[in-house]
Parts: structure tokens; sequence; C-alpha cells
């Protein structure tokens, strides 16, 4: 059984037409409206029977409890499915679902069974108001419409130790550690040790991204999957090109790779159960394919091709991947901290062995730091990190394991396992904890040790003979949706202690604002305007029929670093009246001056020209 639940407003339905001989009789054809509901579209399936129910009741009565709604509509929907069950059978159970509800809920409706139905629906835009499940009879157990790894499942089960390593190389055991003075890494602790990643919560960056129109929930698609308005997506290109120059600088050779892989090939599926993730499945010709969750795939079958030496080692291959998908619990989505569809920068190293990859290991948190700083992230004051490592290859490297602390200049979290389980023998990444105490990981490097032997790898070491490569992965920023979720809940810290909430000025969309004080003064503003495009600073102007406080009010509300209001003394004179946003500040300064400023702010950035008309009478309305 197919089940897709709706935390809605309301929902408005009317019975239109039968649409199948069966269909149940019904005494109205009149609109019916339920406000504050829980909307469940269900499709019967061929192998459902009475055994499922108290399953889909029990379903039901969680998503009620947590979301805290007590009114229930069962609304037949077969789209869902396409291995329906008969009619008869179908109605019987939903009626059967309705009467076994009646005590779970204040109030419980059915719409009629077997009519074609126009309905009108408003869904809420919290993170939990979309939820499908599927409840299947062989297991009598709820499961999602997905695939999970056998890494995945055994997530949950493996033993592991918590400790906290400080600079130096002290370990010390999670629960002898006081956390005076480091209280993002105790929310760090607690997320990790409480294994709750469900969200009930809407995370402040949600509506930041709605009302600075970079981001939103796209409702036609599946969950996790965002659109990304005009604003959005040149954050994410400048992101993208700067990372991606990084690792060009660091030695990334970028290569490009499929987004889908046959889940039979044999490297691939062994690989698979290593990696804990969820992946979406899709059937062509004869072929069962899954959607990649990382460049992992694509990387290690070009590698196998190559004809590798020695001397080439470490060779690094490199690709931002536009997208990859992860089949992420429903209730754990929340806006661009854990999607289902995301942009990744991925580097792999392949290494000639372990000390070799070890070096190379340390060269790549150094980049990882770099990027995340360049980026507007503070390794000091925004992430934590947290370390994992077999206990066997901890004795054999301690002193290698505490660089990572000195060098961080702060404690470090550290999870030990006693047996390896997984493809690595150590991780690292760095966290980025929210103001709902959600962490999301972003840079990350691993130590693989099985895959180069499993895709068959290949290097001609010195001495004649073939060998498999050790195998670093690495993304130098984590997913680019994540970081503008840390740059976005940042700002949250920052206006909760007073300070202005902004982006970096590199990465905001207009950087000038220009405001003519009327039609007259729009030539002059237009000049400035093609002075400021030369020297690539974006810029735009408020060309509206508006007054010129609303239109500083509108630029102010839309983050931009400085406003230029044109009159008839900046048409005269030498200098202009600058804006400061961030200085909380309005002072005089010529054109010239003004632009070189800018141009050393953000000389070490890449530069992209604006995305909209330069004109705001020009540009259609954002509504979110």
């Amino acid at each position: 059984m197919r089940i897709l639940l709706l935390h809605s407003d309301f929902i408005e339905y009317q019975p239109i037409s039968k649409e199948v001989q069966t269909a149940e009789e019904i005494l109205s054809k009149s609109k019916q409206k339920i406000d504050e509901v829980i909307v469940a579209l269900i499709a019967v399936e061929k192998d459902d029977d009475e055994s499922i129910i108290g399953d889909v009741c029990k379903e039901l009565k969680t998503y009620g409890e947590t979301i805290k709604c007590g009114n229930l509509l069962i609304y037949p929907y077969a789209h869902l499915s396409s291995d329906l069950a008969t009619h008869s059978k179908a109605q019987e159970l939903l009626i059967s679902i309705q009467n076994n509800t009646r005590d779970l809920f204040k109030n419980v409706n059915r719409a009629p069974f077997g009519w074609t139905k126009s309905f009108n629906i408003k869904i809420k835009g919290h993170p939990l108001a979309e939820h499908a499940k599927t409840i299947q009879k062989k297991s009598g157990s709820k499961t999602e419409s997905t695939a999970e790894s056998i890494a995945l499942k055994s997530e949950d089960v493996l033993n592991s130790t918590w400790y906290v390593l400080v600079p130096g190389g002290s370990l010390t055991p999670i629960n002898d550690y006081t956390f005076e003075k480091e209280s993002l890494l105790k929310k760090l602790a607690d997320y990790e040790l409480s294994k709750k990643r469900t969200v009930v919560e809407v995370s402040p960056h949600v509506k930041l991204m709605k009302r600075l129109a970079i981001a939103d929930y796209e409702p036609s698609s599946d969950g996790g999957n965002m659109r990304f308005y005009p604003k959005g997506r040149l954050m994410k290109s400048l992101i993208e090109t700067y990372v991606t120059s990084m690792v060009h600088e660091y030695g990334g050779i970028e290569v490009e790779t499929p987004v889908m892989y046959d889940s039979n090939h044999p490297s691939i599926h062994s690989y698979f159960n290593r990696f804990p993730a969820r992946q979406y499945n899709l059937q062509s010709d004869n072929r069962q394919l899954f959607l990649r969750f990382a460049a992992c795939f694509g990387q290690f079958l070009m590698a196998k091709d190559f004809q590798i030496s020695y001397k080439q080692l470490p060779l690094k291959l490199y690709e931002l991947t536009r997208y990859s998908f992860r089949r992420e619990k429903s209730g754990e989505l929340v806006g661009l901290r854990r999607l289902r569809a995301f942009s990744m920068p991925d580097c792999h190293a392949f290494c000639k062995d372990i000390d070799q990859a070890k070096e190379e290991f340390v060269k790549r948190f150094e980049l990882s730091l770099n990027v995340i700083e360049g980026l507007g992230i503070s390794p000091n004051d925004d992430v934590d990190m947290v370390i994992r490592f077999t206990s066997d290859f901890y004795e054999q490297n301690k002193e290698f394991i505490a660089t990572f602390a000195t060098r961080l200049k702060k404690p470090i979290l550290v999870e030990m396992w006693k047996e390896r389980f997984f493809y690595f023998i150590v991780k690292w990444e760095f966290n980025f904890v929210d103001s709902l105490g959600k962490a999301a990981a972003m840079s990350t490097d691993q130590i693989d040790v099985e895959n180069g032997e499993r895709y068959k790898i290949e290097f001609v070491d010195s001495d004649g003979e073939k060998k498999y490569p050790i195998i670093l992965h690495n993304s130098p920023s984590g997913a680019i949706e994540r970081v503008i979720f840390a740059l976005l809940e940042k700002t949250v810290r920052d206006a909760n202690t007073g300070k202005v909430p902004t982006l970096p000025l590199w990465l905001t969309h207009t950087q000038i604002r220009i405001i003519p004080v009327s039609s007259k003064h729009l030539e002059f503003g237009e000049k400035i305007l093609d002075e400021l495009n030369k020297n690539n600073i974006r810029a735009d102007i408020d060309d509206r029929e508006l007054s010129v406080a609303k239109k500083i009010r509108e630029a102010e509300s839309e983050w931009i670093h400085f406003i230029l209001v044109i009159g008839d003394k900046e048409v005269d004179g030498k200098e202009l009246v600058v804006r400061e946003r961030l200085a909380k500040s309005q002072y005089n300064m010529s054109l010239a001056n003004l632009i070189e400023r800018i141009k050393l702010e953000i000389s070490d950035k890449p530069y992209l020209p604006l995305n909209l008309p330069s004109y705001l009478s020009k540009r259609p309305l954002i509504m979110v």
C-alpha cells in the first residue's frame, strides 16, 4: 500500500462523475471542505490485504501525533502505483482503515471511492508536511519506497566508542569531558549520540532562503529537490566556480561521469553495500539502474581504464556532480541542510601506499580549511570536526591523528570502531550545527582501502608489479547547497548577537543598488551602472515609480551592501553619497574609490555578471 500524507491548511473536493462502474453510491455531489487536516492519499496494491491494516493505522496515528493534528481524510489515489488491487478489494481496505482510525483521531472522513473528483489543497510549509510511506504485506512493517545498503542498515547497530581529542593528543572518553568552552561541540556530540535525524521544527534558514529569493521547495517534484531562483542560481555558480578553482590549484583533474549506473554491475553492487546511503532506482529496457549518490562510481570505472605508473601518483580526479541523489528519509528533509538532489564537489586521490595516502590526507585537510574559510565559514567559530577510525588504525597512527586537533587548535569529536565495517579506515568531517542543534557534514575526506581492488584499478609500481591504489575521497566544501545553508544559519547567529546579518560581498547577487531620485537622474545613474559593469561589480538600478524611502528599504531588506542615491548634488558633484549597510553608515566617496575598495575586497574570488535585468522595472516579481 502506497501512502502520501499531506499536512494541510485545508482541502476542498467535489465528486464530479463515476470513474468506475463499481463506484460507491453517494448522497450528494456538493463540494466538501475540511480545515487543518491530514490528507492521506492512498493507493491499494495487488497484494495488500487486511493483515497490513494495523500497520497502516499505526503509521497514521504516529504521523498525527508528531505533527499534532487530529483530523484525517482518507483519499483514494490510484496514481501512486501501477500495480493496483481490484476495485472491490481497494474499497474494502479503505473502509477498514476508516473504521480502525476512528478512535485514533478526533475526526475521520473518507472521500468516495471510484469517483473523478476535483480538489483544491493547501499544504503547510514545514519539513514534515509531506511524508511518503509504503506498507508491505510480506514483512508486516513499514518502509519507504527506497533501497538501503547493508552499510546503511548496519550504521545504527555498529559498536563504537566516543571520545574528545584535544590539541596535544589527549583522548578523553566523552562522558568524562566537561565541554566547558565548547557549546557547539557539545551540541554536535549530542546530535551524533542521539541518532535523532528527524526534524520537527523549521530551521531559520528556510525562511531566509525564501525571503531572499534564493531557493524554495518544488511542490511538483520529489521532496528534497529544490528550485533555485536567479539569485540562488548565481550564488551556487559562484561557489561552484570558487571550489573548482581551488581544486584545480591543488592539482585536481576535472572529469565528467554519468548520473546513473547498472545496479548489477559486480563492482558497483559490492560497493553499494559498503556505502551508507539510500538510492533512487529506475528501470531501463531490461536493466535495473540507480541514480548515483556520489561521483565514486564513474571516477573509479574511469580510472580502471587508465594506464597508471607510480610516478603519476597521487592521481587526483575531480568532478562537481550536478546532481548526486540520496533518498533521504522524508522526516529528515529540511531546506538546504538535507536534500535528495545536491551538487557535490568530489575529488578522489589514488595513492601508491598508506604513507602517501596519509601525506595527501593532510594536504587535503589544509585545502578544505582554506576552501571553507574562503567561502565565509570560519573553521574556528562556525564548524566542529569529527574524526572516525578503527581502533587498529588509531593504535598504529596516534601521532598522525593528534595532528588534526593540534592544527585546528580546538578539541574534536572522535568515533572509534572496534572493527572495520565500511570501506575506509579513517574519515574526518567538518560539521555545521544549526540553531536547532541539527548537524550537517560539510568538508570531508576518507582513506579507502577496498575500492582499488574492488574496481580492479591498477598501477605499475617501481618494481614493475601491478598493485591496487589506496583511494582518498575528499569534498573540500561539502554539498554546495549546504554551504548556502551554513551561510544563512550563520547570519541567524550574527543577528542573535547584535551583528548585521549579511552574506559575503562576492556572493551577494547585487553588490550596489543605484537609486535615482527622479527620472531626470536616471541617465546619470546609467553612466554609473556602465562604469561598475566594466569593473566587474554587480549593480542594478531601481527605476520603478516608487518613493526613494521605499526603494532604500527594499534594498536593505535584500541585504545589498552599498546603496547610491542619485540626485542633483551627485549629478553636479564629484563624489557620491554611499550608504553602507554592514557599517550602518553613510559617507561621501568618489566612484573610483568605491570601485577600488570593492575590487580589493573581492579580488581573490570569482566574478559572474548579474543574471537578472539591470533595471528593476523589467524584473518579474518572485512570490515567496
